[in-house]
């Protein structure tokens, strides 16, 4: 007599069957945040020139398709990108929001998941791609203004810069974009240089020395000539969340 199989767990129960409709083209995109001459600057990549491609030479956000043999989710998509462009493993990384239509791709319909990094781009090399024609890093306010990037990505630059300076008023993310160890007076610029504003600098070691997410690292020669006292990040995986907004220096 036979007998059939029996089905002892989730992954053996679920069939594999082709798709009874269309499906949309899926992919990553990811905003890599860095601060390069005293601005806030994302990195881009350029389309190649082909006809064949979407957005011919246009400059695009650095993603790309959902490799469904070695992307577990799409946090490691994610990363797999962001590693293949900056060579970076572990920054700051964080889940944006999705976009997708009919009319964003015009291969199809298609959705994207957009994350966004903050890295420390000195001495970063970049590494090209081998779907581009060209990668260099931009600043911010400037590319939002030209509303010039390919698919729909001047719009998810514009909803992560709106992200990240928000956060920034209560939360300690610049600091994943400076190189340790830093002096409490360099990470003040970082605030700044992310915001477009002054910071009261009053309240600011207070407020920084009283989180308790920073570990001494050892005094080096600071303005006027006196010691200043170097900081290491204690954990890189997540911000700390501080109980009010920053004030604009008065």
């Amino acid at each position: 007599m036979n007998h059939k199989q029996s089905v002892t767990t989730p992954a053996d129960a679920t069939p594999v069957v082709s798709p009874k409709f269309p499906l949309p083209y899926t992919t990553v995109d990811v905003v890599i945040f860095t601060v390069l001459k005293d601005k806030l600057q994302v990195l881009l990549v350029q389309r190649p020139s082909g006809a064949e491609e979407p957005f011919p030479g246009r400059w695009a956000l650095p993603g790309g398709f959902v490799h469904v043999e070695r992307d577990a989710d799409l946090l490691a998509c994610a990363r797999r990108k962001l590693l293949e462009k900056t060579g970076v493993v572990s920054p700051y990384l964080e889940q944006l929001g999705s976009w997708g239509s009919a009319a964003r791709d015009p291969r199809g319909w298609s959705a994207t998941h957009a994350y966004f990094a903050l890295i420390v781009g000195t001495d970063l090399a970049l590494t090209q791609g081998a779907n581009a024609a060209d990668v260099a890093w931009v600043p911010v306010d400037p590319a939002i203004a030209r509303r010039d990037l390919a698919f729909d990505h001047s719009d998810i630059l514009q909803a992560a810069a709106e992200r990240l300076r928000s956060k920034v008023e209560y939360t300690s993310l610049p600091a994943f974009l400076l190189r340790e160890p830093f002096t409490l007076p360099q990470l003040q610029h970082q605030y700044e240089v992310v915001l477009g504003r002054s910071v009261d600098k009053s309240g600011f070691r207070t407020r920084m020395l009283a989180a308790d997410f920073l570990d001494e690292a050892g005094l080096v020669e600071g303005q006027s000539n006196r010691p200043a006292m170097t900081y290491r990040l204690r954990k890189r995986d997540q911000a700390v969340v501080f109980p009010r907004t920053f004030r604009p220096r008065g």
